[in-house]
Parts: C-alpha cells; structure tokens; sequence
C-alpha cells in the first residue's frame, strides 16, 4: 500500500462519491461523527464507498445531531477488489467478531460461513458481520470492502465448487497434516503460476473424519498445517492467511 495518512478518521458511505457532491449524513453518522469522534464544522474526514476511491469530505453541521459531507477531492483512486475467498466455520459473538475483522485486515475478499459437522454456532448473523466488515475496513485504509456471502454447509459448498469456482483452489487447512511446515505446498503451489485462491479454517474441534476425507479425495483441494501447536479457530484464521499472503498473495 502507498504511502497513507492513518491519522485522519474515516467514513464508509452508501452513496454515489464525485467531484463536489454533498451527502447528507444519516443520523447513526451524524451521531458518530459529532459526538463520538467529536468532531467541528469545518473538520475533515475520509470517506469511500467500495468503489469510486476515497474522498476528503469536509463537515458542515448543524448544531450536534446533523451534519453533511461535502465532497473536497479525490485522495485515492479505486482499488481492485481482493480475490482471496475466506471460508470458515462460524464461532459464537466477540470470537466470531474478531475473526471477521482480522480477516478483513489480512485481505480477504469475500467472506462465506460454512457449517459443519462440528460447527458450535447454529445461527449466523450476517448484518453482524457485515458492520464489522465495515468498521474493520473503515480502521485499515481499506478502500474495496470484502463481500459476506451466505452460510451454506460444507457438503454444498464442496458439490457446487468445480461450477461455482472454476480453477480456484482451496487450501484446507488441516491439524491432522502428517507435516508441520505450510511453506512447502504453498512454494509448490507458487510455481503452478498464479491462480485464484481459497482458506478453509475449521471450527473449534476440527473437522470430523469424514469431512477431513471428503477434502482430501478432491482434486481442487490442497491441504496445508498450521504449524505444531493446536490453534484457536480465530487464531488459525490469523495465521492461515498471514502465511498464504507472505507467500503466495500481495505481500510479495
């Protein structure tokens, strides 16, 4: 990434972003804006929208429940939306909400629950994780917000693959691999050329021994460990993707 100013707040909108409009703020961000960040009229801010870059906004309030943006100039082009497609087994409330927002800082692109044999957390809530997409993109300088896909079962997601991601390959990430090294198949990988990209992270338990054979009998699947140690589900979501960007992704 370019060189970034952090030190300014910034604002996902839902709305058309050009060269001199002015936004009318919707309460929850008025209320954010003036009163959380406490923040003047005439101050500035940073806002984006996933896809005409990012603008410097400048407040205009009225009084401390209303305010607009109005639109000063564009700071950054678009950028192109991450291809990486992070599948995972949901986890209950804070956990699940720190996996989503890490997944975000790391580069995922698109998001999708899966639900498994061993998935703990019967219900998603998708507008749940979408606010922390948001909120996760809006702190990291993140211009192309990741998509939330809807939950589906591992079995689906598997028979619909070959149809729905054609030459994407998955990397299972599987505490029972006989290696401890993810570096290797990832080099192996590498050297196919690229290719567009899946993380499949387990849930807490792991995957049950039928799920773990099913994965391993397709051709479009390619597993990887995480090291010795037994990870937390959130903690494999880290460190699975910090390890394929280093290696395969937009690190290099």
């Amino acid at each position: 990434m370019a060189k970034y100013e952090f030190n300014m707040q910034r604002l996902f909108l839902r709305h058309i972003l050009a060269d001199g409009a002015r936004i009318e703020a919707d309460r929850s961000q008025s209320n954010y804006l003036l009163n959380v960040l406490r923040l003047r009229d005439g101050d500035y801010v940073q806002v984006f929208n996933g896809s005409d870059g990012e603008w410097l906004a400048k407040i205009s309030a009225s009084g401390r429940r209303d305010c607009a943006l109005q639109l000063m100039e564009r700071t950054r082009d678009q950028t192109q939306p991450n291809d990486i497609l992070y599948l995972f087994a949901p986890l209950k409330h804070a956990r699940l909400d720190y996996m989503v927002q890490k997944a975000v800082e790391m580069g995922a692109g698109q998001l999708k629950p899966v639900m498994t044999q061993h998935t703990q957390a019967s219900r998603v809530n998708v507008e749940r994780m979408e606010a922390n997409v948001i909120e996760a993109a809006e702190q990291c300088g993140v211009l192309s917000v990741p998509e939330v896909l809807e939950p589906q079962s591992l079995k689906d997601v598997l028979a619909a693959w070959p149809e729905a991601q054609p030459g994407r390959c998955l990397l299972f990430c599987d505490e029972g691999e006989a290696s401890q090294n993810p570096l290797l198949t990832l080099a192996q990988l590498k050297e196919k050329g690229p290719q567009p990209l899946a993380v499949l992270i387990g849930p807490e338990g792991g995957f049950s021994e039928d799920e773990r054979a099913q994965l391993r009998g397709l051709d479009f699947v390619t597993p990887i460990p995480l090291g010795p140690r037994i990870l937390r589900a959130d903690t494999a979501a880290v460190a699975a993707l910090a390890v394929v960007q280093a290696t395969i992704g937009d690190w290099i």
